[in-house]
């Protein structure tokens, strides 16, 4: 067989992560990000964490699908990042709210509570909506639920329609995870019909989308 036709042989993980760490440039980071967000080993998830705190949107988005890539294996680095870099949580908020692992509820909680940019606040929304609870106790399944609730019907009044937005995809999507108890329903159902009212402050696109929420809801 000629050299030419010899197949080439993958890069490790050792060395797609050696790529991203000496990269010199925002492109070369780019590339280096995107070839090792690809990477299903777990390994790289250290890697991809670090990535989030430069200054680098294109290697931050690349990382945050590698991150949702792989999943829970992904959290226990997400989850040790330094509170001080406002960067690199934002990211990281996001990241989590793709995985849906309930390990992540704190920082998303506090996300939408706390965080000053509204895209955040989406993605903490959202997140909220989606964490996988299937796996879990009944009783740890309720208090989670709980938890998640009562940070997106505070937030159902929210300055920005685009995370009142999220939170009613949030609100549905904690209705459908699994069933409510009936006063938990009814609070769920009451954020939704706030969210359903006309006013100049509350966007058509709002009010509809909670309307085809509460056509969605099932009875509790």
């Amino acid at each position: 067989m000629s050299a030419a036709a010899m197949p080439m042989s993958c890069p490790t993980t050792a060395e797609l992560i050696a790529a991203v760490q000496r990269a010199d440039s925002s492109q070369g980071l780019l590339l280096a990000t995107q070839a090792l967000a690809a990477c299903p080993d777990p390994a790289a998830a250290s890697t991809l964490v670090e990535v989030l705190g430069f200054n680098n949107p294109g290697a931050a988005v690349a990382a945050v699908d590698g991150l949702i890539g792989l999943g829970p294996g992904a959290v226990d680095a997400l989850l040790q990042l330094d509170p001080e870099n406002y960067g690199a949580r934002a990211w990281a908020v996001r990241a989590l709210a793709g995985i849906g692992d309930v390990r992540g509820l704190e920082l998303l909680v506090d996300a939408l509570g706390t965080d000053v940019a509204a895209s955040v606040r989406r993605a903490a929304a959202k997140g909220l909506g989606a964490l996988r609870l299937g796996d879990l106790e009944p009783a740890r399944q309720a208090a989670i639920q709980a938890r998640c609730l009562d940070a997106l019907l505070a937030a159902t009044a929210d300055g920005e329609w685009v995370v009142r937005y999220a939170v009613v995809v949030g609100l549905e999507g904690l209705a459908k995870a699994s069933p409510l108890d009936p006063a938990a329903h009814g609070a769920l159902k009451a954020g939704l019909q706030r969210l359903q009212v006309v006013s100049a402050e509350n966007p058509t696109v709002v009010q509809l989308r909670a309307q085809l929420a509460l056509d969605h809801l099932s009875p509790p």
